[in-house]
């Protein structure tokens, strides 16, 4: 990007994306799957099934966005993420974003109407896989994180949960969501110094938020504000939880830098799965 913006900064702790799973997936089998793209009017995505699907039964998705230069064909033949997908049983989806970058409000990049290419996506999964449309959670790392803030903020109903990994919404804030909350789990590093939990300054136009002011639309959206949250321990997490109306805000942290682990991702789908009686 021309800031240099999230450079080299990447670290995926259990992730290491030159690994690869092994074993053919039905996807692979497609006209399009792990080894080539799935085409959409507006791009590109990649998509691993488990290898051992519950037989004539829909499954749920995990779409997965990149960070900033990520690259989708790597991300989904990742070991970490094939695994994770496999052993819950539901389908990796990884988009491709433009030029490496994901274009919302406020991002440097404005290359591709995000909102409508994540229809078009949902649409084509469901009708070319055997995905159920109502167990699709959407996770994301750094700039993939801020996406799915605002897929959440602006497109929530399409999806029953979302797992941003140290990316929220960058300035300016929405003042308010058209969506109401839907499941958010948010996770991120104290330490973390490319995406700092206070925001910084990018260059002379851009700004990442402060993530408290992020989650802070959302609280006072779902009558959260003001209200003390519940405290747990999970793992190597410490996690704030608020409630409301089924649904669940999360703001979870750990000791680290700017760095993600798939079993973050596979707390989130686990919890999800609970809250809605999957």
């Amino acid at each position: 990007m021309r800031m240099g913006l999230l450079t080299g900064a990447i670290t995926l702790t259990t992730m290491v994306v030159s690994s690869l799973v092994p074993n053919a997936t039905m996807a692979e089998e497609a006209s399009c799957g792990v080894s080539s793209p799935c085409e959409v009017e507006s791009g590109q995505y990649y998509v691993a099934l488990p290898d051992s699907p519950a037989d004539d039964e829909p499954i749920g998705a995990i779409i997965y966005l990149h960070g900033w230069k990520g690259k989708a064909d790597q991300t989904v033949q990742n070991h970490a993420l094939r695994s994770l997908a496999d052993d819950l049983g539901v389908a990796l989806i990884v988009p491709q974003g433009v030029g490496g970058s994901w274009s919302y409000p406020g991002s440097p990049s404005q290359d591709r109407d995000e909102f409508k290419f994540f229809d078009e996506l949902v649409d084509d999964i469901s009708e070319r896989f055997p995905i159920d449309r109502d167990k699709i959670m959407l996770s994301g790392f750094s700039m993939g994180g801020s996406m799915v803030w605002n897929l959440a903020c602006y497109q929530g109903e399409n999806y029953a949960g979302f797992a941003p990994i140290a990316g929220a919404f960058w300035d300016p804030i929405p003042a308010a969501c058209p969506s109401p909350l839907t499941n958010l789990y948010h996770t991120h590093g104290i330490d973390d110094k490319t995406v700092p939990m206070v925001g910084r300054a990018i260059g002379a136009n851009w700004r990442q938020s402060d993530v408290f002011d992020s989650l802070d639309v959302w609280k006072r959206q779902a009558g959260l504000y003001g209200i003390t949250p519940t405290s747990i321990t999970a793992g190597d997490l410490q996690c704030d939880v608020w409630s409301a109306h089924g649904e669940k805000l999360e703001l979870c942290l750990h000791d680290g830098g700017h760095s993600m682990k798939a079993n973050w991702i596979r707390r989130a789908w686990l919890d999800l799965a609970n809250t809605k009686h999957w």
